[in-house]
């Protein structure tokens, strides 16, 4: 969400910004909506002072035993005119608003311009991938022929694009969650959550999926939407609240299922579990002040890099495009880890900064410590880690040639110190 009156000032920066994101010039159209309701705002004014004038006169007729007639009808007149004006303002206003639901955040100078991931640029790479000697297999692979890892059954009773995880792998799965958020809230400051899963769409609208991609969520019978990623109900905790400086930044996270309908995926990674409709997640989510988001960006990104560094994962960090960024990002670092089944970087993080772009539509503020003045908060989030994309690349990068999985070290201690994963 932006502001109109920030728009109305800097309409070619508004447009350059868009220009960016690849959307054509909106704010002459935004501008001449705003005139427009400026217009029936000072209209009112004048309507409501002669309607009290009108009324007063009303009231000294009536005093001095005069005739009001005219002075009555002048006054419904009146009336009726202004329940027109504030009909046309409210309406105006819901376009305005419908309007802005539908454009993204605008990117910060420092994003590369670009209209996909072939513009991203890599800001470093950490770990080299492991040199084999043996064929390499891919997770789901790997994970039948352990017996832990089912498809077929899935599909009987889900559909497709779901799994089921048994035994060893299902606490491997398990065990990489609770790690995540081991560091994240011992080590980095973040306190946990467990938040709903289901929300409403007010939710899901001021951290910016609706209206703009309800097709890729999915909604219960009684109005409820099933979460996309735990940064929408971290992110509204504080929704529509004026919150003390003192208190910022907040460091919340959480461990959720994910839900998503992959409805604009059709065709791609239709095999294992790199795109599937249900997959687990531990988020990262900041609320702070707008001059310390991008520190706190930089705080993120590092936060889930520990994860990969301590799992001895080989990964790669990357500054996404204007064009490649989330809807509400301005501001993205994709954390890319090694595949070795693929022979390629896939993502398994993105941490953005998405400044005050969800605080105005949600109507979060802050108060600075000795003003009166409130100002919109900073929101941040990030994956630390996708949990399913993790245990992929645990899966893959550990794997031996007869087909065993090596347990990371860390990760002994929440495996009951259970070296390898073998056959069920």
């Amino acid at each position: 969400m932006f502001d109109v009156k920030w728009i109305r000032e800097n309409p070619e920066s508004f447009d350059a910004g868009l220009g960016r994101r690849g959307i054509t010039p909106k704010a002459t159209a935004l501008v001449e909506l705003d005139h427009r309701r400026r217009v029936l705002v000072t209209d009112t004014q004048k309507l409501q002072g002669q309607r009290n004038q009108a009324s007063k006169q009303i009231g000294a007729a009536k005093r001095d035993g005069e005739s009001a007639e005219q002075l009555v009808k002048q006054v419904v007149a009146l009336k009726a005119q202004l329940r027109e004006c504030d009909r046309e303002i409210r309406d105006i206003e819901h376009d305005i608003e419908k309007f802005l639901l539908q454009l993204p955040n605008l990117p910060e100078e420092e994003v590369p311009d670009g209209a996909d991931g072939t513009s991203n640029v890599e800001v470093r790479r950490v770990g080299e991938p492991r040199v084999y000697d043996f064929t390499v297999k891919r997770h789901f692979e790997l994970g039948e022929a352990l017996g832990q890892m089912d498809f077929d059954a899935a599909v009987r009773m889900a559909g497709a694009r779901f799994v089921i995880l048994s035994g060893e792998l299902a606490r491997l799965e398990r065990a990489l969650a609770g790690f995540m958020l081991d560091i994240h809230t011992e080590r980095h400051g973040y306190q946990e959550i467990s938040p709903p899963y289901m929300v409403r769409g007010a939710a899901l609208t001021g951290t910016g999926q609706l209206p703009k991609f309800a097709d890729d969520l999915f909604r219960t019978t009684d109005d409820r939407w099933l979460i996309p990623t735990a940064e929408v109900p971290l992110t509204n905790l504080v929704s529509g609240q004026i919150l003390n400086e003192s208190v910022l930044p907040l460091r919340v996270t959480a461990h959720t299922p994910c839900f998503r309908a992959e409805a604009g995926a059709a065709g791609t990674d239709t095999k294992g579990m790199i795109r599937v409709h249900q997959f687990s997640k531990v988020e990262m989510v900041s609320i702070t002040t707008p001059g310390k988001s991008n520190d706190e960006l930089e705080r993120m990104t590092k936060s889930a890099e520990t994860v990969l560094k301590e799992l001895e994962l080989p990964y790669r960090v990357m500054l996404l495009s204007s064009g490649d960024m989330g809807f509400s990002a301005r501001k993205t670092y994709d954390l890319e880890v090694w595949i070795p089944g693929e022979g390629r970087y896939r993502e398994i993080s993105s941490c953005s900064n998405c400044g005050d772009f969800q605080a105005r539509r949600m109507g979060t503020r802050f108060r600075l410590h000795g003003e009166k003045d409130f100002r919109f908060v900073h929101t941040l989030n990030g994956s630390g880690l996708a949990v399913g994309r993790t245990l992929v690349a645990v899966m893959e990068n550990y794997q031996n040639s007869n087909g065993t999985i090596n347990v990371p070290e860390v990760l002994r201690p929440y495996m009951r110190n259970i070296e390898v994963i073998g056959a069920a």
